[in-house]
């Protein structure tokens, strides 16, 4: 279990502000912005609950740069052919874990719905966020975004990043 470790409110702020700017770019479809909340050398990895418990390093999505995530919104831009969606991120319980310098950890939980063209939803994904953020003098960067998913199963389809 992650204990809070003490930290200003105005750090708190900015740690939850670059959330919630990281999954507005998502749910407002604007993905080409998506690389650009991550430092050049990063990683982003998709990764099942029971498979980050076990020390599984299988997941079902892994990046580990910017340029990588930028291939990905390409990727989707261009080749694949998946059906229109857009999602809808809930992020709460932000907990600031550890500090390091200009090194921040934290973790949050997050819930994703999918809206189809025909205005159906359902909850796509759920789970929490283990971040490793560099303040990089006052614009936080993710160097590592875990996205740690509890649901078991995963749609066919992982188009957009969670």
């Amino acid at each position: 279990m992650s204990e809070a470790v003490a930290i200003d409110s105005t750090l708190q702020f900015e740690i939850e502000r670059l959330q919630a700017r990281y999954v507005t770019c998502i749910d407002d479809d604007r993905l080409e912005e998506w690389p650009g909340f991550f430092t050049e050398r990063c990683r982003y990895q998709i990764i099942s609950s029971e498979n980050y418990e076990r020390k599984l390093p299988v997941g079902v999505f892994f990046a580990d740069s910017r340029a990588m995530l930028s291939d990905r919104v390409a990727a989707l831009r261009q080749a694949n052919i998946y059906e229109a969606q857009r999602y809808r991120h809930l992020v709460c319980a932000t907990l600031i874990t550890s500090r390091s310098g200009e090194i921040i950890t934290a973790q949050s939980n997050y819930q994703v719905v999918r809206v189809l063209q025909d205005g159906s939803t359902m909850i796509f994904s759920i789970g929490r966020y283990l971040d490793r953020i560099n303040l990089n003098r006052g614009q936080p960067l993710f160097e590592e975004k875990l996205v740690i998913f509890d649901n078991r199963r995963v749609d066919t389809l992982l188009a957009l990043p969670i």
